[in-house]
């Protein structure tokens, strides 16, 4: 049977846009528990433990046959709510079992824009505390307008790019990368990269 909590779990590589991830999560229900978990193996000894309000999954830590885990999540605790995130070509044995699968099983593109994800997560977490940011639209920007070039830089910042991978993604030199890291940094008012991807997620500033 299926406990009410307050509690989510959060499995998903260590990430920048983990770290968003979270600080939009404590944001919009800031009475909110996390655990983090950086390997899919520990998920069914924690839910032998206790339930969580939802258990948000990143299929990039599924290796081998991910219907079959999730098949043993849900015989561990059959009512335990999941939220999946999945890469853009997801194997056709899981696309099989996403189709299948009942309404204890939702998923979303990975990078989906946050007013999408705390649509998901509303109902289960709606008893933790009033979910004031995630119900606020998100702002479109800063008050300081981005250029179409920090926005492409941004999205990959938040998808954890280091300067290199974004000048070869961008055809730009990693100099010019730097300069648009730091014009987002001023922008934004945020002190540091991990800040920026909070607001960047919290806020819906970037999409898939």
């Amino acid at each position: 049977m299926y406990v009410p909590s307050h509690e989510v779990l959060l499995v998903a590589p260590p990430t920048l846009y983990r770290q968003g991830l979270e600080g939009m999560l404590r944001g919009a229900w800031p009475g909110i528990g996390i655990t983090l978990a950086t390997d899919s193996r520990c998920v069914p000894q924690l839910l032998y433990r206790k339930p969580f309000a939802v258990v948000i999954l990143d299929a990039e830590l599924l290796d081998g046959l991910p219907d079959l885990y999730l098949s043993q999540l849900r015989a561990i605790r059959s009512s335990q709510p999941l939220l999946l995130f999945t890469g853009p070509r997801p194997t056709p044995a899981l696309r099989r079992y996403l189709a299948q699968a009942g309404p204890w099983l939702a998923w979303l593109p990975r990078h989906v824009v946050p007013a999408a994800v705390a649509a998901v997560l509303r109902p289960y977490l709606a008893g933790a505390t009033r979910p004031e940011a995630a119900g606020r639209p998100a702002t479109g920007g800063p008050a300081t307008a981005f250029s179409r070039r920090e926005l492409e830089v941004l999205r990959l910042v938040v998808q954890d790019y280091c300067n290199q991978e974004i000048a070869d993604q961008l055809c730009l030199s990693v100099r010019t990368v730097e300069s648009h890291r730091r014009a987002l940094l001023q922008k934004t008012g945020a002190r540091t990269l991990v800040g920026l991807v909070v607001q960047a997620v919290r806020e819906g500033w970037v999409g898939v």
